[in-house]
């Protein structure tokens, strides 16, 4: 069996801590792991349900309801791309074969040397240039493989 990753327990007590009295606590707290650790461990929900007095089924169900919450840390390039129906009609397919192809990663995977996490969205926002996508939170826009590629090439020369 494999052991689960290591976590900042601290880092977690006083989000939860800090935000356990505001309405809606349970999406801010959740939001907030995310956003800090960049992924919402398994073993931190039962510690995270007892703090709000819920049920660890309630806060599993929440965090895995919503596919933002990441529940293994990411790569340390996150690329999602676009698979809504502006995209889908603009050739996203393609890109999505070219990317998955490029990367050996399929959908939601992250690779073995944590170097890449492939994640799909459903909807960017940024239909009017579709195909689109993000890496490391930098929206792009009518992307190809051959763009995709340039931009792949940046990041690996950093």
């Amino acid at each position: 069996m494999e052991s689960s990753p290591s976590w900042d327990h601290e880092a977690v007590a006083a989000i939860v801590e800090s935000l356990r009295r505001t309405p809606g606590a349970l999406m801010r707290i959740l939001r907030r792991v995310q956003d800090q650790l960049g992924w919402v461990p398994p073993p931190a929900l039962p510690e995270i349900a007892h703090a709000l007095n819920l049920s660890r089924a309630e806060v599993h169900g929440v965090a895995s309801f919503y596919h933002d919450f990441r529940p293994t840390p990411p790569g340390r390039n996150v690329i999602r791309l676009c698979r809504a129906e502006a995209c889908q009609a603009l050739g996203a397919e393609a890109l999505a074969d070219h990317v998955r192809a490029r990367l050996g990663l399929a959908f939601g995977a992250t690779s073995s040397d944590r170097a890449f996490t492939l994640e799909p969205v459903y909807c960017l926002g940024n239909c009017a240039c579709s195909p689109a996508g993000v890496i490391n939170g930098q929206l792009l826009g009518r992307l190809t493989p051959a763009s995709f590629d340039d931009a792949l090439a940046r990041l690996v020369r950093r």
